[in-house]
């Protein structure tokens, strides 16, 4: 048997166990870390599910950082009554997953500050995709505004407990 072909199958193995390993995390830190917030915006979530997404992103790259946020908070916003929400949480999700990732991989300088940054890019994103996203559904540009903190605490929650950990948690999974 050839050892290249048996090398790539199991990397392409491992590349699916990541990821869905990811999509798993996300979606429960999503769906059992979190708290509801009936006061603001449209009575939203405060959730850790980004704590895996970023992880993912900064540890394994864009696409696991994509495709762990993408499908992993949308499968949460399917199954937990919030179905018109999904498309949307897949594309603006996927898209912080994808740029934190491709961020913390291309940007060279010190790990913490660029990793710092790829959150930051990751916020802005986040912040700016639900504020339309409110807009579209529910017809109401001041609304929108409520749900600003709530979307900017998750993020930089999640920040606080990934950057200081993944330079570590990056050498980890070059060993596995």
């Amino acid at each position: 048997m050839d050892s290249t072909f048996s090398s790539r199958e199991t990397t392409k193995t491992k590349t699916i166990v990541i990821n869905a390993l990811f999509i798993t995390f996300t979606l429960v830190a999503t769906m059992f870390i979190n708290i509801r917030l009936p006061i603001m915006g449209n009575g939203g979530l405060i959730h850790l599910g980004n704590v895996p997404l970023f992880i993912a992103a900064l540890v394994y790259g864009k696409k696991t950082g994509a495709i762990a946020g993408a499908f992993g908070m949308a499968f949460f916003d399917l199954i937990s009554g919030w179905a018109a929400w999904a498309p949307f949480t897949f594309i603006i999700v996927g898209a912080m997953g994808f740029l934190a990732g491709l961020i913390s991989e291309k940007v060279p300088g010190k790990r913490v500050l660029v990793n710092t940054l790829a959150i930051a890019v990751a916020l802005i994103i986040k912040v700016v995709g639900y504020y339309f996203t409110e807009v579209i559904l529910y017809s109401n540009w001041i609304q929108p505004i409520g749900s600003i903190p709530g979307n900017v605490m998750q993020v930089v929650i999640a920040g606080i407990i990934v950057v200081p950990l993944a330079g570590r948690l990056k050498k980890v999974a070059g060993q596995i």
